[in-house]
């Protein structure tokens, strides 16, 4: 790293070098460098001189001195060898001292052991943002494509927004005329640390983006709650021994007027630096149909259409609302030379406590749904994509507004199964409706394969597949409750109990049992596990479905399900 940076002149270094010495003692000096604005390529000749100095056995343990040297003010912040390394290995003092090889830094003595501290604490620190990328998008993370640049802007961002006077470092370190410079600088540790980590099979690269591995998903997963509880705790750490360290600084620059005032402008401008940072999330990628598209994304919908739809030529665009009460959905037409290309858009809302209450309540005990928009789109995205990469039809997502929470989509042509189901109904003989059964039955297979791949679809209403114009495959709509590794007998459950609900009062049960065992026998003949059709005729299900299916229904379609094993073949 040193080589990148403006060496001090000869004479100035040995008079640094020589004070540590006086520092030190009869104690010996493990690492020295020059941090701060001279570090990151403010080299005026009245710039305050920051020097970072690590000591073996440094008994006051930390300590910050205040020296002259040709007229030039030193701050020199000496520090024990094992305090510095805790704080790196684990954040003994929530980064405090070990953020210091954060951001560039010059050395002046021992290059090699700095060099391996600054690499060990970026590697825990790309580990601790990774873990944080899969709570906070517990659904996309399997799928998301991360410059490396993140990690680096996000560590920078947090430190930032803890402690205001780190936003001096983080301005300084963004200025024009250096900024390319500090950030090469930094960024090679960073790339050392994937590099590691890629080894060790924790991300994988693709094109210059880094992925999550599945099995470092699942391992955060399964600690999710004891993880919270601790970055909870760094961050407060992080905050008060912040203000330790630079409590002496503080008071040095109150003793000088001008860069006082230059400090205090700049921490005031606070919004203002912060933002002149890359948003962390620019450097988050979405897979979609038009390419990766960055979670800070905020295109509207007309702006879509404008922009992808009509491909930058002139079009009448319109927008009409085709249905939602927990969502707004939307159809999107623009016509471009008698040529009309449709989309259809999803505005994930918050589902406010009047709309998810009774939902939740509903199905309390045997279900809990998503309810935030962000958590729905981000399942949409992840389940949709998942689905895709296995060759099951769901509609392609073209593109995804994060910001804006709103998901563009293929517009499948079509019949829906619930239509379907209701055209069965109807008929007096089992005759008139064999294709009909026979696309039951094929739902069924669509199930099994589904639940087969550790995927639960979360909301199987027969209005939320598809039966496509012109293939007839069985598309699959609506993934907003789909999960990895869910509840796969809810799925069986609210398939054949909703479908009960389009039966009218004194038609029977027969038309309910007909689609019953024509799809688990469907289900089963693709390999479906008996043991959760068997499941879903248990009153833990039954239970919740019948507040709108008739309760002779429920009990045939139940019955059928608590003997799936004569349905096998």
């Amino acid at each position: 790293m040193s080589r990148q940076l403006k060496p001090l002149n000869e004479k100035t270094e040995k008079g640094i070098i020589s004070i540590c010495k006086d520092i030190a003692g009869s104690c010996q000096i493990t690492a020295t460098c020059v941090v701060g604005d001279y570090a990151l390529g403010l080299t005026g000749a009245k710039s305050v001189l920051e020097v970072f100095l690590v000591i073996r056995n440094f008994q006051p343990r930390l300590m910050s001195y205040v020296k002259a040297l040709d007229g030039r003010n030193i701050i020199v912040f000496a520090v024990d060898e094992w305090v510095f390394e805790r704080d790196v290995d684990r954040g003994f003092l929530g980064e405090a001292l070990a953020q210091r090889i954060i951001l560039p830094y010059l050395v002046l003595t021992n290059e090699d052991y700095l060099h391996l501290q600054e690499v060990k604490l970026k590697k825990r620190l790309i580990l601790e943002l990774l873990e944080n990328v899969v709570l906070n998008f517990p659904e996309l993370s399997y799928n998301l494509h991360i410059e490396p640049k993140y990690f680096m802007y996000e560590t920078m961002m947090s430190r930032a927004r803890l402690f205001p006077p780190m936003i001096y470092s983080v301005s300084n370190f963004m200025q024009k005329d250096v900024k390319k410079r500090n950030i090469e600088s930094v960024m090679h540790g960073y790339l050392e640390a994937l590099k590691e980590l890629e080894e060790k099979n924790t991300v994988t690269f693709s094109n210059g983006y880094a992925k999550i591995s599945k099995k470092f998903v699942e391992s955060v997963e399964s600690k999710k709650v004891r993880f919270v509880n601790i970055f909870k705790t760094a961050q407060k750490t992080l905050f008060n021994s912040l203000l330790g360290t630079f409590s002496k600084t503080l008071g040095f620059l109150s003793q000088n007027k001008e860069m006082l005032f230059k400090f205090q402008r700049e921490i005031g401008g606070n919004s203002r630096l912060i933002h002149q940072l890359e948003d962390p999330l620019k450097c988050l990628h979405i897979p979609t149909a038009h390419g990766l598209v960055p979670l800070s994304e905020e295109m509207n919908i007309e702006a879509f259409a404008r922009k992808v739809l009509s491909k930058g030529e002139k079009a009448k665009i319109k927008i009409e609302k085709i249905g939602g009460v927990l969502n707004d959905v939307y159809l999107v037409s623009a016509f471009v030379n008698n040529d009309e290309r449709k989309v259809v858009v999803k505005r994930f809302k918050d589902w406010s406590s009047f709309k998810w209450f009774p939902l939740n309540l509903w199905a309390l005990g045997t279900r809990v749904f998503a309810v935030l928009g962000r958590s729905r789109l981000e399942r949409e995205c992840a389940i949709n994509q998942q689905l895709y990469s296995l060759d099951f039809d769901v509609p392609e997502i073209l593109y995804v507004s994060h910001k804006e929470r709103l998901v563009f989509m293929e517009y499948v042509e079509g019949e829906k199964l619930d239509e379907l189901i209701k055209g069965v109904l109807k008929s007096k003989t089992e005759d008139g409706v064999e294709d009909s059964l026979n696309v039951i039955s094929k739902v069924g297979e669509t199930f099994a394969r589904v639940h087969a791949s550790s995927i639960a679809l979360g909301d199987t209403k027969p209005e939320n597949i598809m039966v496509r114009k012109k293939s007839g495959e069985i598309c699959l709509l609506d993934l907003e409750q789909a999960s990895r590794n869910g509840d796969k007998v809810w799925d069986i459950a609210e398939f054949l109990y909703y479908m009960g609900h389009y039966i009218p009062p004194l038609i029977g049960t027969r038309p309910a049992e007909l689609i019953t065992k024509t799809f688990i026998a469907g289900y089963l003949g693709a390999g479906g596990d008996v043991k959760l059709v068997k499941k879903a005729g248990n009153p833990k299900y039954t239970k919740v479905f019948s507040i709108f299916t008739l309760p002779h229904l429920v009990l045939a379609i139940s019955n059928i399900c608590k003997e799936a094993d004569k349905l096998k073949n």
